[in-house]
């Protein structure tokens, strides 16, 4: 198993972050050596530099939080946020689509994504919003991201009213086996839900509070 810092992408998208939020939110990543930050793209730059001289990665939100803008405007963002230096894209879904069983452009929406950040080597999370969906409207969006080229599904926004839960994690897990990489994120803040979401299947967990559930992992096992 890999060190647990090396699980978290520690995170800041509230609406009202400013450059010092994003800086501090370095200084903790670069601290606790988290896997990344992940940040909206107009901090990509700003995170980017503050972390040119770690190992930690910077990740960015892609049509964030509503998964509703077009497939060109994802693919411009992205291209935009890896040219700033993000090396990992977390882009929602889109929800409507998949609802009413529009496959081929929910498979397209991703896949040009994908195809962007493959040109910078750049891996894609897909935010499926677990709480916006059925279990077989779970299995079917992890199915169409592992289609399009995805490296990761993702549970949740943490913006939709829900966030992640371990059974949804399974059920994630059951349907991509090895063919992806899941990140449990939503409502994450204690050692003990992360722990139940790594037992679920999650390989990375995305929190705003990583700082404080290192403190709590540190506190159990030191």
């Amino acid at each position: 198993m890999k060190p647990f810092n090396k699980y978290f992408d520690h995170t800041c998208l509230k609406p009202e972050a400013t450059s010092s939020d994003i800086k501090k939110l370095c200084a903790e990543a670069r601290k606790h050596d988290f896997y990344s930050v992940c940040v909206n793209g107009c901090y990509v730059k700003l995170a980017a530099g503050e972390l040119s001289d770690s190992d930690v990665k910077v990740a960015a939100v892609i049509g964030f939080p509503l998964g509703a803008v077009s497939p060109e405007v994802k693919v411009l963002e992205t291209n935009d946020c890896c040219a700033n230096g993000a090396s990992e894209i977390d882009m929602v879904i889109n929800v409507g689509a998949l609802k009413e069983g529009r496959y081929d452009y929910v498979i397209d929406d991703i896949a040009g994504v994908v195809s962007c950040a493959d040109d910078y080597d750049a891996i894609v999370k897909v935010i499926i919003e677990t709480c916006l969906l059925t279990d077989d409207e779970i299995i079917k969006a992890c199915e169409l991201s592992v289609s399009a080229g995805a490296e990761f599904v993702k549970t949740s926004t943490g913006f939709a009213g829900g966030g992640a839960e371990a059974r949804h994690i399974e059920l994630m897990r059951r349907t991509v086996g090895n063919l992806a990489q899941i990140k449990a994120s939503g409502g994450i803040r204690s050692y003990a839900a992360c722990k139940e979401m790594i037992a679920a299947g999650a390989d990375r967990i995305g929190a705003s509070a990583s700082v404080q559930i290192m403190e709590e992992y540190l506190k159990e096992n030191l």
